[in-house]
């Protein structure tokens, strides 16, 4: 792969699109987000707000603490401190510069403010759909599909101001994945010029090993990172998931320091990211090598999210486990064949992880997560292995990509409903 191919500029573009920064857990900013734009677009403060959203919107954020509202969790909290205080030109960053005043104002708004939620009427997996309503009569609608901020309608007054066409696909307007193979992103990764991918790559890793080190340094959610260390040992297997785990701890608990997202998730970005990095760190190889690193991690992440898609039943943190597995191989001088076995062998171990919502578990998933590509890497280093017919496992690193893919995208759709249900019910 040469610098002026094609394929070697859709990596690049790959990596500058899906690494974006974000404050908050990604949903419950998305909904923020769709609330201040239609906030923006009234020209006031809405005395209704009807939000129809999807159910994995429901799911991802009935239970996770949105940062800067003073530890308040979920959908009418997010919708609410978009309306008050959120900033739309700040895109996922929307809520980051909330004051003190603001949260005074989201505090009096909840007392008086109407929010009505139901499940939108829609076949797709991301949909968020936000009418509000001024006391003047005037009403203003902004609908967001696909991916957390890709907006589709614009109406003020029953006047169309934007309305584009729907896809049914999450990759709308972003570069097509299928051009991602493992064998090709291996070889990027040997041959990328390293200025091409510094900003986005060094900024994931400053953002969240400063989350991580936050995580470990105060109470966070379940302390996950914190137990690990504390009674799991020191060494370096370890710490790469205590840290890993101690960013997820603090994002899901409400922490108001950005992280750089990957496939839509701060999650994502955090755990293909992190492990690699503590890696880098004990082994003192150079800042290139990281970069390299990193950037193998990412892809490798991305190559399984495309076919499962941005939301689903399956836990995305897997398969950034999985691509840290790789990234920490490479790391070593492993290449193709190494990063394809390491693939293989944490795939069939813990595929089938649900996602049941952004929570302060997420972070002991990602322990597990990471635990799962290291064990990939050591079974490669035994020469041991799983082979196609174990189970979803079939001959070839793509292949095997693919399965997992159908299992996520297909065979869970009856189980995101049933985790849905189950979350939703009073008891």
């Amino acid at each position: 792969m040469k610098k002026g191919d094609l394929l070697y500029q859709q990596y690049v573009n790959i990596l500058k699109e899906e690494l974006r920064p974000a404050m908050g857990c990604t949903e419950p900013v998305a909904l923020a987000y769709a609330a201040a734009k239609a906030r923006q677009v009234l020209g006031a403060i809405p005395c209704l707000v009807e939000a129809r959203i999807s159910g994995n919107i429901i799911k991802n954020v009935k239970s996770v603490t949105v940062p800067n509202t003073g530890g308040r969790i979920g959908i009418v909290a997010a919708i609410c401190a978009g309306v008050v205080a959120g900033d739309a030109d700040k895109e996922l960053q929307v809520i980051s510069a909330i004051t003190d005043e603001g949260r005074e104002a989201l505090t009096e708004y909840l007392t008086r403010a109407k929010v009505t939620v139901e499940a939108a009427d829609s076949d797709l997996v991301f949909d968020i759909d936000l009418t509000l309503h001024a006391e003047s009569g005037e009403v203003a609608r902004v609908r967001i599909v696909n991916n957390h901020t890709n907006i589709v309608l614009i109406e003020k007054n029953g006047e169309k101001l934007l309305d584009l066409p729907i896809s049914d696909s999450s990759e709308e307007g972003l570069t097509d994945k299928s051009c991602l193979s493992i064998e090709k992103i291996v070889e990027f990764a040997d041959c990328v010029d390293v200025e091409d991918i510094r900003e986005v790559v060094e900024r994931q890793i400053k953002y969240n090993m400063a989350i991580a080190v936050e995580g470990l340094q105060h109470r966070w959610g379940a302390n996950i990172g914190k137990v690990i260390l504390r009674r799991q040992g020191n060494a370096i297997e370890k710490k790469a998931r205590a840290y890993a785990a101690a960013g997820s701890d603090a994002r899901m608990s409400g922490c108001d320091m950005p992280v750089i997202i990957l496939s839509g998730s701060g999650n994502q970005g955090i755990t293909a990211s992190v492990p690699v990095a503590v890696y880098a760190k004990e082994l003192r190889v150079s800042d290139e090598q990281l970069l390299r690193a990193v950037a193998l991690s990412d892809l490798v992440t991305v190559h399984q999210k495309a076919g499962i898609g941005r939301l689903s039943a399956y836990c995305g943190a897997i398969s950034a486990g999985c691509g840290a597995g790789a990234g920490i191989a490479y790391l070593q001088g492993e290449g193709v064949e190494a990063v394809s076995h390491i693939l293989v062998n944490a795939i069939a171990i813990l595929s089938g992880t649900i996602c049941d919502g952004a929570k302060a578990s997420c972070a002991a998933k990602i322990a597990a997560a990471v635990d799962a590509g290291i064990l990939g890497y050591h079974m490669y280093l035994e020469d041991q292995q799983f082979y196609g017919g174990d189970g979803i496992v079939t001959k070839g690193v793509d292949k095997t990509v693919r399965n997992v893919g159908i299992l996520a995208r297909e065979g869970m759709k009856e189980t995101d409903k049933t985790i849905l249900e189950i979350m939703l019910r009073e008891d």
